[in-house]
């Protein structure tokens, strides 16, 4: 699979798992009394696919090395998780909003530092996805502390929560599509001549 096809595959992964979290968040919201076994299962195969998702992301090589820089480890962390979840979800279903939380808080971290560091190449859109990493980061954070204790306005923080994580990697997926439509029609020469510094 060449580099152009893999940052396809790694962009075209992110938004739907993005819409995919964002379908989940908005359940959780709408309906919280949903089985716990039933959101174990979800959140597993989610965690996975997207824990793969990153890794492919992280192999892409995009033009600015932003979106998937730290994709790799994420990944793995993502993907074992949710191998985990799935195989002894009965026994984390206690502590599933602490481990979600703590998860959405370092994809936000990430994310923080992934927009100032698009600040920098002079990315116009790094402000945006630096107010909804932030925000993301707050519901996250928030969702750690747990203060409705298992409830169901627990349930809708955290479905508040993956709702905003969704976005926030919707968001990044978008600003990856458009770096990607900005040089993919670059000269051969100068593709190569980027490839070789």
């Amino acid at each position: 699979m060449d580099q152009l096809r893999t940052l396809k595959v790694a962009r075209n992964g992110y938004i739907i798992i993005a819409l995919i979290v964002c379908v989940l968040g908005a359940c959780l919201i709408i309906k919280p009394d949903w089985p716990v076994d039933t959101l174990i299962r979800v959140l597993g195969i989610v965690f996975i696919v997207d824990g793969i998702i990153k890794m492919i992301g992280y192999f892409s090589k995009d033009f600015y090395c932003l979106a998937f820089q730290y994709d790799l480890a994420f990944g793995i962390l993502m993907a074992a998780l949710g191998i985990l979840i799935l195989i002894r979800g009965e026994s984390y279903s206690r502590l599933l909003g602490a481990v979600l939380g703590l998860v959405i808080l370092m994809d936000a971290l990430l994310r923080i530092q992934m927009s100032l560091d698009a600040k920098k190449f002079g990315l116009d859109l790094w402000w945006r996805i630096l107010l909804v990493a932030i925000l993301t980061g707050v519901f996250g954070m928030i969702l750690v502390i747990d203060p409705y204790n298992g409830t169901g306005a627990a349930m809708r923080l955290a479905g508040t929560a993956v709702l905003l994580e969704g976005i926030l990697n919707l968001c990044v997926a978008v600003y990856t599509v458009k770096i990607l439509d900005r040089f993919s029609d670059r000269p051969e020469e100068e593709s190569r001549l980027g490839e070789s510094s």
